[in-house]
């Protein structure tokens, strides 16, 4: 499971923590790894739960989680106001918009990309919403949640992607 937080630190390590527990409970009590959808459900309650009452602070943090089990690959949005959804891909963040419209547009042809043109294609939605940023390894993180474990990109291979990425992805665009 890969997490992508967007708000306050703070709140998504208590969430992390949170998903940690419920994830070692279920080992122990059932001896298999916790579904992802149920496990979405829990924080979309736990975060539902903190919207209800006058007393208590919403979480202040969105995450997109990237999991897979035994139904396959998933990727899911919370927020916190409790709701999640699933999707195909998805960007969360300051400046999404311009992210989510470039793999709006790019979406249908995810299914018969390999694992390189998928890494180019979240590379160039990273482009489109950090117009006035240059991207380098030191500020892009790639991890890809697949086969049966979660794998992070070292500062090596994404100085690679980022250098390669450029022609690439404006050929596939065309």
């Amino acid at each position: 499971m890969g997490i992508v937080i967007s708000g306050m630190t703070a709140d998504a390590r208590f969430l992390t923590k949170f998903m940690r527990n419920e994830c070692l409970n279920y080992w122990f009590a059932h001896g298999s790894r916790h579904p992802c959808e149920r496990l979405v459900a829990k924080i979309g309650k736990k975060s539902q739960v903190k919207t209800s009452h006058p007393s208590k602070r919403p979480f202040g943090v969105g995450l997109l989680i990237g999991a897979i089990d035994e139904a396959g690959t998933h990727i899911f949005e919370t927020d916190p106001s409790g709701n999640y959804f699933e999707y195909v891909s998805m960007a969360i963040g300051d400046r999404n918009q311009s992210a989510k419209t470039y793999l709006e547009k790019h979406f249908a042809t995810f299914a018969n990309f390999g694992l390189e043109d998928l890494i180019k294609h979240g590379i160039a939605a990273l482009r489109a919403s950090a117009q006035d940023t240059e991207l380098t390894e030191h500020n892009v993180s790639v991890g890809i949640v697949g086969g049966d474990s979660y794998k992070q990109l070292s500062k090596a291979e994404i100085r690679a992607q980022l250098g390669a990425g450029n022609g690439d992805v404006e050929m596939m665009q065309q």
